[in-house]
């Protein structure tokens, strides 16, 4: 039924998802620490939605379908998005001038600021591509364009009838759990591109390399291995960065510690300029002229 074994951990973290939302709804109080775990199942949503996206977790397509619809209620979005954002475009451009989600839009630097910007300006830019999309889809295929729109119409029928119920579950253990998803997830792509250098073909990524994210997030710190080989399973992953990136990249786009990372380069870097990223698209262009 499963295309690879290692996705068992990916039905038991949707499962986890799920039983958290139906149990703490049953309450008649809220728990801070099983909300909070609530929205750490959601970043965990938002690497099976991507991860999906490019391998479905079933051989069966109709399970496949059914697996976009459980995404779709805890992703926060409908999970065939990825494909004009992601899939057709990211994955072409790679952080270059047409990518949606580029990183370097409005300036070069990379600060506290532009981290905690860049999800709401790379969401608004990346709507014309699933626009785009969608007309395309009732251009050349109807039934697929109606399959889209249904993740829609039940993502917005599944949050409606939450807020009719229970407002103030709705928004602490439906919506916020959501954001959480959508936000990190571009947070994760800022990080993995920010001051890379997207002309070279092994620097164009930063990579997470320590044990710790990648357990939880299914190996998603390996980023350059995922643009050189899009399809290949998550749980391959470490094995061929290993293989095929780690002798070749630049040492310093191997992080250990996203949250190092983050502290280092974010709020320390106030303090301590040198420990600011540099940027190598900056200094390629600056070598070239």
């Amino acid at each position: 039924m499963l295309r690879y074994a290692a996705d068992r951990k990916t039905l038991v973290y949707m499962l986890i998802t799920t039983v958290l939302l139906v149990y703490q709804w049953s309450l008649n109080y809220f728990v801070p620490w099983l909300v909070f775990l609530s929205c750490v199942m959601g970043v965990t949503v938002s690497v099976i939605a991507h991860n999906h996206n490019h391998l479905g977790v079933f051989r069966s397509k109709n399970l496949n379908r059914l697996m976009d619809y459980w995404l779709t209620l805890f992703y926060g979005f409908p999970a065939f998005g990825w494909i004009p954002t992601h899939n057709m475009n990211h994955h072409k451009e790679n952080n270059r001038a047409r990518d949606y989600t580029v990183t370097w839009r409005f300036t070069e630097s990379n600060n506290l600021l532009t981290l905690l910007t860049y999800p709401t300006i790379s969401g608004f830019y990346q709507q014309k591509p699933i626009r785009d999309y969608l007309r395309l889809q009732w251009s050349t295929n109807r039934g697929r364009f109606w399959f889209y729109i249904s993740q829609y119409i039940l993502l917005g029928l599944f949050v409606a009838a939450a807020l009719v119920i229970d407002w103030r579950k709705a928004l602490l253990l439906i919506v916020l759990p959501q954001q959480v998803a959508l936000f990190s997830v571009l947070i994760f792509n800022y990080v993995q591109h920010v001051h890379c250098d997207e002309e070279s073909d092994i620097n164009h990524s930063r990579n997470i390399v320590g044990w710790g994210l990648n357990a939880l997030l299914l190996n998603n710190g390996f980023h350059t291995i995922h643009h050189m080989k899009p399809g290949l399973h998550w749980s391959e992953t470490p094995k061929a960065h290993a293989e095929l990136v780690a002798p070749r990249i630049d040492p310093s786009l191997n992080e250990r510690s996203f949250w190092w990372f983050i502290i280092r380069a974010y709020v320390l870097s106030l303090v301590i300029p040198s420990l600011k990223t540099q940027s190598m698209r900056v200094r390629r262009l600056a070598a070239t002229t």
